[in-house]
């Protein structure tokens, strides 16, 4: 058996012409392949002293005939030309309705979720299901079911939403069809689910048959929950029929503050999007610290220790990828109670 001397030749024209024309490129070339890139995990804030003049800037400049949805997309800093990630997996954007105005129907694979941020008196119908929308209300669309909106109250409404579309096209799993609505399913209505601890004796879905959840309801049984060591109240929003995520992909919370103590650092691989849904505050973020408002929209990165301050008793709405990592079983996680 011959043994070789290491080679410090270098490719010639003809090689590379070679290699283009097979579609191969060397694995020794590819810097990505035996190094990960350094980087410092940074959260991005969009806060509502900015954004509120830019929604009703809206209202001039776009109409759902036209553009299908007013929206107004959050991009991360650091999205390459063309892309439209807010981070990651997630797409968060704030979509505003005037009054009257009617959002035709669609259906599409990605998961998405609706937080009312501003307003109310809007209306989303979700596989025949009615979910009026007021302050701080969570309303489900998860993937593949029809969903419209319409607008019957006085002045415009805007809300978050955040979409898993990234995970989606980098799986080559997106699906957009447009309405009317077909194959509608008969789901349980939600009178149904008002007892605590009892359910329906029906099969149980990928997605909450739930699909709207009244802020009022979240802060009774935050108020009804008892405080963490460091004195924050934490809920999540569940399918009743499992007990697990509203969505298989997409899992949601509420926390509420309270002035003083910082929460007890936590740090995750999985990534968030967060909305504050009442006071104000900070998040530290590693070294960085994020100064937040009401209706102020924030990221939360991965692979960086994170906790939260309220000036004032506050609320903070969390939307996570979180359940896709535990699925796949790479999730990791640190100091979380």
């Amino acid at each position: 058996m011959s043994v070789h001397e290491p080679l410090t030749g270098k490719a010639t024209p003809e090689d590379r012409s070679a290699w283009s024309e097979a579609s191969v490129r060397p694995l020794w070339e590819i810097e990505q392949a035996h190094t990960v890139a350094e980087r410092e995990p940074h959260g991005t804030l969009w806060p509502w002293r900015t954004m509120g003049p830019l929604t009703r800037r809206a209202l001039d400049l776009a109409s759902p005939e036209v553009a299908e949805r007013r929206v107004l997309s959050f991009i991360a800093p650091d999205a390459r030309p063309g892309d439209f990630h807010t981070i990651t997996n997630l797409n968060a954007a704030l979509q505003i309705i005037a009054p009257g105005e009617k959002v035709r129907a669609h259906r599409h694979t990605p998961d998405a979720l609706r937080f009312v941020l501003d307003g109310e008196g809007a209306v989303t119908r979700v596989d025949g299901k009615v979910a009026p929308m007021q302050f701080g209300d969570l309303v489900l669309t998860p993937g593949n079911c029809w969903h419209e909106h319409w607008h019957e109250g006085s002045s415009p409404i805007v809300w978050l939403d955040v979409l898993n579309v990234h995970t989606h096209i980098n799986l080559g799993t997106f699906v957009f069809e447009p309405g009317p609505p077909h194959d509608v399913p008969k789901l349980p209505a939600d009178e149904n689910f008002g007892i605590s601890g009892i359910i329906p004796d029906v099969t149980a879905t990928r997605y909450s048959p739930v699909f709207r959840y009244p802020l009022a309801s979240v802060v009774a049984a935050l108020e009804s929950t008892p405080p963490a060591p460091d004195g924050s109240r934490r809920v999540r929003y569940v399918n009743p029929l499992t007990g697990g995520p509203v969505m298989d992909l997409l899992d949601c919370w509420m926390i509420a503050l309270e002035p003083g103590a910082a929460t007890r650092p936590f740090r995750t691989n999985a990534h968030g999007v967060c909305a504050v849904a009442r006071g104000s505050g900070g998040t530290a973020v590693g070294a960085q610290t994020m100064r937040w408002e009401a209706r102020d929209v924030f990221t939360l990165p991965s692979d960086a220790w994170i906790s939260h301050t309220a000036d004032e008793p506050a609320l903070l709405f969390v939307v996570s990828d979180r359940e896709l990592y535990r699925k796949l079983a790479l999730l990791t996680e640190e100091g979380a109670d």
